[in-house]
């Protein structure tokens, strides 16, 4: 079976250690797991403490950022099956709040090619290649797939990038690009890009046509509020838990979007939005085409699962529900372990329609 790991720096650090990798090894074969790829956006503690928006420090303007993810690299290339690509998922460069300007995003560039120098250099050693995938997400450097495009093809594929994997990995400057393209790419998280009312079809497509590889697609699904009124306001304060970063994005009947950094600023807001339709990020059982009173976005992970099979979007998915424990009461009844086989058996009967 294979599974993904989430590993904090900390835990990272202690499998460096001989007798614990060789344990945790042990402890895979054991199972029967095999590891494909590693969720590298959480740096820290990610459950049972308040996270917010500290989910995304430190950034990839920080050095420590870098450090953190050439462990986890070199770590899964010592697991990963031969023959497989692998996968770190991870931060999309910041929080947009943390932007101070030209400074931040060149120093962001510049630490995810130097992490593709490394990446290079260690499929050169062992033949394994490890793709790092930015994971677009609400109020981030990259936050639409269209800002993703931009990004890459302006910044991670440009002219200054293709000359610093040039000057570092000794590659000439079609194989530097080549090579930037072979190790960065997106992860699509489907919560996420259903928050942002994105198309999937377009949206795919448009990632096809950049060249980006698609290195993961999480199968997710959020909150959607197709008519938001005071009855749903008073219904959603219960999903307002201190732990997780749950933005919303707003859409009006003539279809402009309105953001909210957290779903405390937006049922501040509320009455000024009602007959919105609301789409906030916080996963949820994506089996559950409603939950309680709300629905979800499964129609948008429908459609992705259904053009994953008319034409494989990636090689790599993952299924990604990490809220358990922040969910309402009423959806904790059943244990975790049954929850996470009934979403894996609902993918598997989706991907046999």
């Amino acid at each position: 079976m294979g599974v993904g790991l989430r590993l904090s720096a900390t835990a990272a650090e202690a499998l460096d250690e001989p007798a614990a990798f060789a344990a945790f090894r042990e402890f895979l074969e054991a199972g029967g797991y095999y590891v494909f790829t590693i969720n590298g956006f959480p740096y820290g503690t990610f459950h049972g403490q308040p996270v917010k928006e500290g989910a995304y420090r430190p950034d990839w303007s920080d050095p420590a950022r870098l450090a953190y993810s050439n462990r986890l690299a070199d770590l899964l290339a010592r697991l990963l099956p031969e023959g497989l690509t692998g996968s770190v998922s991870t931060v999309p460069g910041t929080f947009k709040p943390w932007i101070a300007g030209e400074a931040t995003i060149a120093a962001i560039v510049h630490n995810l090619v130097e992490h593709a120098a490394h990446l290079v250099a260690l499929e050169a050693r062992g033949g394994k290649r490890i793709v790092l995938a930015l994971e677009p997400e609400p109020y981030c450097l990259l936050e639409t797939i269209a800002e993703t495009v931009e990004f890459f093809q302006t910044r991670l594929f440009g002219e200054q990038a293709v000359r610093q994997l040039a000057a570092r990995s000794g590659l000439n400057g079609a194989a530097a690009e080549a090579a930037l393209r072979r190790h960065l790419g997106v992860c699509y998280d489907v919560c996420h890009a259903a928050v942002e009312f994105e198309d999937p079809r377009t949206s795919i497509a448009a990632l096809r046509t950049a060249g980006i590889e698609i290195a993961k697609v999480q199968l997710s699904s959020a909150l959607r509020i197709p008519d938001l009124d005071s009855a749903a306001t008073r219904r959603l304060r219960p999903f307002d838990e201190p732990v997780y970063l749950h933005q919303v994005v707003a859409r009006g009947g003539n279809g402009a979007l309105e953001r909210f950094l957290d779903l405390p600023e937006a049922l501040a807001r509320a009455e000024e939005n009602f007959g919105k339709e609301w789409r906030i990020h916080f996963h949820v059982p994506i089996f559950l085409e409603q939950l309680e009173a709300f629905s979800t976005t499964q129609d948008f992970l429908r459609e992705v699962l259904a053009l994953h099979r008319e034409d494989p979007v990636t090689e790599q998915l993952e299924v990604e529900t990490y809220t358990w424990d922040v969910l309402p009461p009423a959806q904790r009844e059943v244990a975790v372990s049954a929850a996470i086989a009934r979403e894996l058996n609902w993918v598997r009967d989706q991907l046999a329609l």
